[in-house]
């Protein structure tokens, strides 16, 4: 399926808008993407028509605020290709969904010796946790390297699994950074095959290509809402058995089934992670961006996605002293990070804002992923469905300008 860019700019309202004077170019969806019309009314809707705490109101309001909050969280499921809507948790973000992970199932199963794998282009959000738990419990952090051209070693995979101490390898579907997409069945395969479980973070994957967790085989895959249109939520995957299995993250309401004196039981999934009040016009907001992406589908996000790359990797590299970060071939994302010669990229970012587009400049939160290139910091334009070769064309006049304005 393709679809016409205008009119599909029109169904996101804050794309009508100028910056400065000049047309808004967002290219910065790697962070969080712009919301169409469809999420923005179904979270009107909600708090019109619809809202009350779920799950406990035995009034008709209630009820029909528990039934939208319930119907999002089955969308959201058969969109990664889960078949059980209790095995979809809802959290505040990816971060806390990985968070979530090395809290509760980490701290029960990881010991002092054991080793925990993660890769060097990490977000620092699956990154940080496995590093204080490793701290905490006395194990081993390793790193599978990234090479010259921003692909995973892979054959530094084996020799940590060969041991039998690694418990967990934890990896992104796409880097933030460099849009590279690691082969995540291989990968998988080789961590089952020496019994360690798999952690994967699709924060950038899930809302830009297909994402199947049963053809996938991993454990655990968080995700954020924001990111692919809706509001500010997101969602943790993760086989039932494992859940059921792993103790609560936090404590509070709803998450209860009983409370004695001096003891206490804990709700049926996935309700046992959702303690409190919960996001519940967000969650609705979550199903209406699903619905909005679905009824593109995905596979065409993917490959428009991928034209969008192929013509910014053809015309990015016409600005003198440009040097784009991560795979130059097109099976990658659409984040492309880069540097210039002699200007740092928070200045580039901000004279790009004064001709109206918008781009992200410093670390991406990967630090070490930038220490391995030798990096303070880049810049990156990043790619969503509102995106058109207009928008790669005034990045490339916009930071030609650049050059001429800040290079000495």
């Amino acid at each position: 399926m393709t679809w016409n860019l205008e009119e599909l700019r029109r169904e996101f309202p804050i794309l009508q808008q100028q910056v400065h004077g000049k047309r808004l170019v967002f290219l910065d969806s790697a962070a969080s993407a712009q919301k169409p019309r469809a999420v923005i009314e179904a979270l009107t809707t909600v708090y019109t028509t619809a809202y009350a705490n779920v799950h406990r109101g035995l009034y008709s309001l209630a009820e029909a605020a528990t039934a939208h909050y319930e119907e999002a969280r089955e969308k959201i499921a058969h969109f990664i290709g889960a078949s059980d809507p209790g095995e979809l948790i809802y959290v505040r973000n990816a971060t806390e969904a990985l968070n979530l992970v090395a809290y509760a199932w980490g701290r029960a199963h990881i010991t002092a010796g054991d080793r925990i794998v993660i890769t060097e282009m990490e977000h620092h959000s699956n990154l940080v946790p496995w590093m204080m738990l490793a701290q905490e419990r006395g194990a081993e952090l390793a790193y599978l390297p990234v090479t010259a051209a921003g692909e995973l070693d892979l054959t530094a995979l084996p020799p940590l699994l060969a041991d039998g101490r690694t418990r967990v390898v934890a990896f992104t579907l796409m880097s933030n950074v460099l849009g590279t997409i690691p082969p995540a069945q291989e990968l998988t395969a080789m961590a089952h095959a020496a019994g360690a479980l798999v952690v994967a973070d699709g924060a950038q994957a899930v809302p830009h290509l297909p994402v199947n967790v049963q053809t996938l085989g991993v454990d655990f895959l968080a995700f954020s809402g924001h990111k692919l249109g809706g509001p500010g939520i997101g969602a943790l995957w993760g086989r039932r058995h494992l859940l059921e299995a792993m103790p609560p993250f936090l404590f509070g309401g709803d998450m209860i089934l009983s409370v004695k004196k001096h003891s206490a039981t804990w709700n049926d999934l996935p309700y046992k992670f959702e303690a409190g009040t919960p996001a519940i016009a967000e969650a609705v907001g979550f199903g209406a961006a699903v619905d909005f992406l679905s009824a593109l589908g995905m596979e065409a996000v993917q490959q428009h996605e991928q034209m969008l790359v192929a013509y910014a990797l053809e015309r990015l590299p016409e600005v003198p002293g440009l040097h784009i970060l991560g795979p130059t071939h097109t099976h990658r994302g659409g984040a492309v990070s880069f540097w210039l010669e002699g200007i740092h990229p928070h200045d580039i970012a901000s004279v790009l804002d004064s001709e109206g587009i918008c781009i992200r400049a410093g670390l991406h939160c990967a630090e070490p992923l930038h220490a391995r290139f030798g990096l303070p910091a880049s810049a990156r334009a990043s790619f969503f469905i509102y995106n058109g070769t207009d928008d790669v064309d005034a990045l490339v006049a916009g930071l030609q300008g650049v050059v001429k304005l800040l290079r000495r």
